[in-house]
This record gives structure tokens, C-alpha cells and sequence, in this order.
């Protein structure tokens, strides 16, 4: 410092201090060049990411810019100008009316939609191939000595014929996990315990089944469905099926959605719903993951559906009565998959 130099306060924020200004130099000034901000009981600058709590802590942070002393003061942020309320003015408030949609017929020509393929489906689909070169190699009526039953809940393995001989004691229905609860859909023996839950005595005796009936061409998936208010989501639960042989189609008020399992000699599960509200095909979009298939559907119009729709009136009756089967297990309850447990 000067003899008889005057001290000058230094104005920049973060600073604080007072300067020769002879001797002020380009790094002697450590400050902040932003806005203090408070958000959310944070305490923070504008210009750097040092964020507490704590206001004392707050104004002990260091600056994160050098620079020279300054003595004028920088400029506040400007404030808002109020504007004058005219208080006889009179507003008219009317209510928004939405246009009604005409609802085209279900039987519109069905756009076959290009889904997006998640990378989780694409390594699934990779490990698949070697299971399904196993599976062609292995296709006999011979059965493989500790081959466990396929009906659920029954615990035999294959042994001999003579296991042929012993009783099957398993449950029809699927497995059900809701809320914590897991169960058969069957006879509900209900349980918050898994390993209690995977001991559980099958409800009915029969035969053992050793190989799935390759002529039943059907698989039963889950699906449910959830809405904000611009789309409606419908998930389609479901594992190792082929993206490239599975179909979804849509129209601006009916879903078609197959899907073909090539490791269950390419079983498929169909779902044909009239749906209830009226989407927008082209802002529609579909995504393929490795546990199941999404239907992202826009809404044509604003509002709350009530339910996703009906079985398309079209099908065979026993089509529909497999659909309305499903349709009573979800979207109620969420049920799982055991096969690789």
C-alpha cells in the first residue's frame, strides 16, 4: 500500500474488502460475477454450482472468479413493473368447450405399427439362439431322466416311467403377486412370504405333463393399462418373443396387438380391443422391451377413459372368452412369470 493512498471499498459480491487502488491488480479480487440465489431453502450463486443450506456458511463462500477491485456498485436486477388493475373493468369468463370427435367405425383399415427395439430385448434375443438350436436338436417324444413337471406348483421331476405312475398335485390357475399378497389364482391361499408362497400344496391332482401341448397355440400374457391426460399406456407383459415375427396394428379406435413365442414351438397371444376413447395413430408409438411390450396411445381427444375397451366384437367366442379372462385377472392384480424361478 501507498503512503497516503486512500482505501476504496470493493463492491464486487463475495468480496467485501478494501483496496489500494494503485496496487489492484488483475488476480487481486476473489468474487462472485453472478446473482446470489435462494430456491428451495438453498443458498447458492448463480455463476457456480457451491450450493447449503446455512446462510452463514453461505456468505463464507469463496468467490469463483479473479479479477480487480471494483468500487462501483453493480447493477441490481431490474424488478417487474406493476401493472394498474382497471377494477371496473368487466372480464367474461367462458367455458372451454371441447369439439366432439366423430367416432370412425372399428372396422378402419389397421396401420401396422414400427415398434422400437430396447436394447434389453436385443441381448435377450441374443441368448435366445442357443436355446432354440437346442430346442430343434431336441425335438423327440423321448422324455430326459430330471425333467421337471410343467404344471405349477407340482415338484416332480422326471425319474423313469414309472413317475408316470404317482400324482400330480398342482394349480390351474397362474401365480399372483398384488400389494405384497402372492397367491394362486385358483384357490387364493394368500401370503406375504415368498418361500411360503412356493411351498404351497397344489389345490388339484392329475397327471404330470412332461412336455407343453405344442397344439395349444396360445399363451396367456398380462397386460394392463394407465393414462395421464394426453395417452394412454398399455403394457403388454411378456418374455422371449420375437419382435420381428409379433404384430401390432392400430386404428384411431381399435388395438391389435400378436405376439409370437418361438420357444413355445411360436405359441402366440393375441389381444383385439375396441377401444374406448379415440387415439391419434401417427403421434402413437409402440417400444419392444425384454419383459414387455409398451403402446404408448395419444388421445384424440381430452378426457378420462373408463376402461381401455371391449373384446372386438369380430372374434371367434373363444377368443373373447380368453380375453375375458384375462381381462379379469388385470388390470386388478399383477401376476408373474415362475418359469425361471
Amino acid at each position: 500500500m501507498t503512503e497516503g493512498t486512500q482505501q476504496l471499498q470493493c463492491y464486487n459480491r463475495g468480496c467485501g474488502e478494501k483496496f489500494d487502488p494503485i496496487n489492484n491488480k488483475e488476480d487481486s479480487c476473489r468474487h462472485h460475477p453472478g446473482q446470489p440465489v435462494f430456491h428451495d431453502a438453498y443458498k447458492g450463486w448463480s455463476c457456480c454450482n457451491k450450493k447449503c443450506t446455512d446462510f452463514t456458511e453461505f456468505l463464507n463462500i469463496k468467490g469463483c472468479t479473479l479479477s480487480k477491485h471494483s468500487n462501483i456498485k453493480p447493477l441490481e436486477p431490474e424488478k417487474p413493473v406493476a401493472k394498474e388493475i382497471n377494477d371496473k373493468e368487466i372480464i367474461e369468463v367462458k367455458p372451454i368447450v371441447a369439439k366432439v370427435l366423430k367416432r370412425p367405425p372399428v372396422d378402419t383399415p389397421l396401420v401396422t405399427m414400427k415398434p422400437e427395439i430396447a436394447p434389453s430385448l436385443k441381448q435377450m434375443l441374443n441368448a435366445d439362439v442357443p436355446k432354440l438350436m437346442q430346442q430343434e436338436e431336441s425335438k423327440s417324444d423321448e422324455i430326459a431322466i430330471g425333467t421337471s413337471c410343467k404344471n405349477g406348483g407340482c415338484k416332480e421331476t422326471f425319474n423313469g416311467p414309472e413317475t408316470n405312475d404317482t400324482d400330480c398335485i398342482y394349480h390351474p390357475g397362474v401365480p399372483v403377486f398384488h400389494e405384497g399378497l402372492k397367491f394362486w389364482s385358483c384357490c387364493q391361499k394368500r401370503t406375504t412370504d415368498f418361500n411360503t408362497f412356493l411351498g404351497q400344496v397344489g389345490c388339484e391332482r392329475g397327471s404330470h405333463v412332461w412336455k407343453k401341448d405344442e397344439k395349444d397355440k396360445s399363451v396367456q400374457c398380462r397386460w394392463d393399462f394407465h393414462q395421464t391426460g394426453s395417452y394412454v399406456v398399455v403394457a403388454i407383459y411378456a418374455k422371449h418373443y420375437s419382435p420381428s415375427e409379433s404384430i401390432i396394428k392400430l386404428n384411431p379406435v381399435r388395438l391389435y396387438a400378436s405376439l409370437v413365442f418361438p420357444q413355445q414351438s411360436n405359441a402366440t397371444f393375441a389381444l383385439d380391443i375396441e377401444l374406448k376413447g379415440i387415439i391419434n395413430v401417427e403421434d402413437s408409438e409402440v417400444s419392444m422391451f425384454g419383459t414387455k411390450v409398451e403402446l404408448k396411445l395419444k388421445k384424440a381427444e381430452p378426457g378420462s377413459w373408463t376402461k381401455l375397451g371391449d373384446p372386438v366384437v369380430q372374434q371367434s367366442v373363444t377368443s373373447i372368452e380368453k380375453l375375458s379372462n384375462v381381462e379379469k385377472l388385470t388390470p386388478q392384480v399383477e401376476a408373474v412369470d415362475l418359469d425361471d424361478l
